[in-house]
């Protein structure tokens, strides 16, 4: 089943007002509907009343007690899948402001307990340099001052030892060349670093390590309460049950393949000396092209008043159709010789 991104995150009054209704129609109280589901009261007056968001089991538990008709149950799941799926378009986040996502995510990681990030293609900012998280920012047009500011202050979080902290990164994250050599060999030497906090376990999948699938996107685990799947155009946000325990189960997979402790940081130690030998070729390279810079500066500058014209080039212009007389050479014990 497919919807459009617009309907996405929409339907959640609609779905409310429909499950009342449908009880209403049914003759039953809030009561005795709770009793049917097994649950309590409160939670069928929250989810009747919008103020909280039903998970599918929720909803096929309540539709089920209503003894709802099979096509009832198909249209009112469908709605609330929809309620239970959020798309968040990059165009409007970058509308309101990358320091406004920053405050939002801020208050994620805030409110849940145990975080797990996955990471494909880039180191994640509560993990990043200051130079990394200013590159990785380099290609918006928009003010990032805010943004910058955002993201580093919300690594103080790492070190609230009431939350737990699970990230896994490809070897192709940790490499990717987001920065040049020696602050990359930067960025690794702070990985290793981070992952002896005892709330924070980092590993990373080496390259050419199996996996159980393939991976496809960066996405991150709230608790499990919800996933939030990151995109080229914007981010997913899934809340149904089912969906968490999908992503759980992804994550559980990569993160059996992936280096922790100490294995990690000799991987890195690796990568970092690696990084470091890449930057002094690099300055060695530059060093060299400003020397030969410098030597042929000083050779044009020893050669660089205008020559002298040959004779041939003083006696011939090409409008001139043959060679006028020029001064002849003079050979010791020769009759001087005319062209």
């Amino acid at each position: 089943m497919t919807f459009e991104a617009e309907q996405l995150g929409e339907s959640g009054t609609e779905l409310a007002s429909l499950l009342r209704n449908l009880r209403k129609r049914a003759g039953l109280s809030g009561d005795r509907l709770a009793a049917r589901c097994n649950m309590s009261q409160s939670k069928v007056s929250r989810i009747e009343n919008g103020r909280t968001r039903p998970s599918l089991v929720d909803v096929e538990q309540i539709l089920r007690a209503l003894d709802a008709p099979p096509e009832l149950v198909a249209e009112v799941s469908a709605l609330a899948r929809m309620a239970n799926t959020e798309w968040r378009n990059l165009r409007e986040l970058r509308r309101k402001g990358l320091g406004t996502r920053q405050t939002e995510l801020k208050s994620l990681e805030a409110s849940s307990t145990h975080m797990r990030y996955f990471l494909l293609s880039m180191v994640t900012r509560l993990l990043a340099t200051p130079e990394y998280v200013r590159a990785s920012l380099a290609h918006s047009t928009a003010d990032t001052s805010k943004a910058v500011a955002g993201k580093l202050g919300r690594q103080a979080v790492l070190y609230d030892a009431s939350k737990r902290f699970t990230f896994v990164l490809t070897e192709q994250a940790v490499r990717w060349p987001v920065v040049s050599p020696l602050a990359l060999a930067e960025q690794m030497d702070r990985l290793a670093s981070l992952s002896y906090l005892p709330n924070v376990q980092i590993g990373v999948i080496p390259v050419g390590a199996p996996t159980p699938r393939t991976p496809l996107s960066t996405f991150t685990i709230y608790d499990a309460a919800f996933v939030t799947i990151e995109t080229t155009a914007g981010s997913l946000v899934l809340r149904d049950g089912r969906d968490v325990q999908a992503y759980l189960k992804e994550f559980a997979g990569y993160e059996e393949h992936a280096l922790f402790g100490e294995d990690l940081r000799a991987r890195l130690a690796e990568s970092g000396s690696s990084q470091a030998r890449n930057a002094e070729r690099h300055a060695d390279r530059y060093s060299l092209r400003r020397s030969a810079s410098a030597s042929s500066a000083a050779l044009l500058s020893s050669v660089g008043t205008p020559r002298r014209k040959s004779s041939i080039e003083a006696y011939w212009s090409p409008g001139r159709a043959k060679y006028q007389a020029m001064p002849t050479p003079t050979l010791s014990g020769l009759e001087p010789v005319r062209m």
